[in-house]
């Protein structure tokens, strides 16, 4: 004679509530943000407006899968003898009110900007020419042409003319308040070439190993508006100097972007980004300039670019043309309260929620994820009753991971 089969307890499936579709649409926007989100517990809350279940507040989500199909069975049935594992006791965190941030990374070549090729004047034999990386200042050289230095002084007219006595202009101010600087007597700084110039030229070229004409041409000088750094020699020493002789940059540290056409909205003049070094030394910027006009794809099949400048801040060594990663901001939440995200918690009865430190479970909205926190506020349809109110400095649970 054989014994009935034994029937065996199945458990309740969980019924979805009519009405639900909010939460479902909830789900999927959590689902397709995977910034920072690494799967979450799930656990059985109590409806808002009534404290929570504690007796069924169970995680039944990744960190119960991670025991086992086996165990996990007998931990929830109560089949077999296999005692129930340990619970590794979960950290805190607080709840802040601060402004959230999400970024895009994109790719960035470390370099100068300014870059700039230099008309020479000066005929004759290249000489000598500066070591690339150089930086020249007001009244140093830029390179020598027979022997004769090229020297940089600072303006923004350029020599045109030939400046001697008697000639009047704003570059001949220009040309004093250079002298000047460099510790030479021009007399009155104005727009009049007089006597005391000419002899404050002729001393300046006396100095610099130049025909003590008391005039200047531009075989003589090249003006900046700052100082230049030496970024390539167009030409080597013993060659007929050219129409250029060096390529030179600012010394301002920029990176360059090529940012693809899609993301231009990413990119606004004056805006703040983050920056990581090769060497993963972080460091910020700012956007200065955005190009106008759309370059095409450098590859076959791949997407028009919007050419990008911004401006480093720090100081970043000798690195040239090295490349950075840009984190540029897509999305900015003002002053709202989050949490880490991984105390965010998926309730078994649907939605979301977290968990305080004294162990009530509170449902939660969440918002924009990013940089490891989550934005969090009350649902709409919670009541308003204190112990379902969120402020900063609450303490909640963090589940370990």
């Amino acid at each position: 004679m054989y014994a009935r089969p034994r029937r065996r307890h199945a458990r309740p499936e969980i019924r979805r509530r009519p009405g639900d579709d909010g939460r479902a649409a909830r789900k999927s926007r959590l689902r397709g943000h995977q910034k920072g989100r690494r799967g979450l517990p799930e656990i059985v809350a109590g409806r808002a407006g009534r404290a929570p279940v504690k007796r069924g507040a169970v995680i039944v989500g990744a960190a119960v899968v991670a025991i086992g199909g086996g165990a996990a069975a007998a931990a929830f049935t109560g089949g077999g003898a296999a005692p129930a594992p340990t619970a590794t006791p979960s950290a805190t965190a607080e709840i802040t009110r601060s402004d959230l941030v999400d970024t895009k990374d994109v790719d960035g070549t470390l370099g100068y900007s300014g870059r700039r090729v230099l008309p020479n004047q000066a005929q004759g034999t290249v000489t000598r020419i500066r070591d690339e990386g150089a930086v020249v200042r007001r009244g140093g050289w830029l390179y020598q042409v027979a022997g004769r230095p090229v020297i940089l002084m600072y303006g923004n007219i350029p020599i045109y003319r030939r400046l001697a006595y008697g000639v009047e202009g704003k570059d001949v101010e220009q040309l004093e308040r250079n002298l000047e600087a460099l510790g030479y007597d021009p007399g009155t700084v104005d727009e009049n070439f007089s006597g005391l110039t000419a002899k404050a030229v002729r001393d300046w070229q006396d100095d610099n190993n130049l025909p003590e004409t008391g005039a200047v041409d531009s075989a003589q000088v090249i003006v900046g508006s700052g100082p230049l750094r030496i970024a390539e020699a167009t030409a080597e020493k013993g060659d007929p100097a050219g129409r250029s002789v060096v390529t030179t940059t600012s010394t301002k540290r920029i990176v360059h972007v090529d940012l693809p056409a899609s993301d231009q909205q990413l990119a606004r003049l004056g805006a703040r980004c983050g920056l990581e070094l090769p060497t993963g030394t972080t460091t910020t910027g700012t956007i200065t300039a955005i190009g106008t006009v759309a370059q095409p794809a450098k590859q076959q099949g791949g997407e028009a670019t919007i050419d990008l400048e911004v401006t480093v801040k720090g100081r970043l060594g000798r690195l040239d043309q090295a490349p950075i990663t840009v984190s540029l901001q897509s999305e900015r939440h003002k002053n709202v309260l989050s949490v880490p995200v991984e105390a965010l918690l998926a309730l078994r009865e649907g939605g979301y929620g977290i968990r305080l430190a004294g162990g009530q479970v509170i449902p939660v909205t969440p918002g924009l994820f990013a940089a490891g926190r989550v934005e969090i506020s009350t649902p709409t349809d919670a009541p308003l009753t204190p112990s379902l109110t969120l402020t900063p400095g609450q303490k909640v649970e963090v589940p370990p991971s």
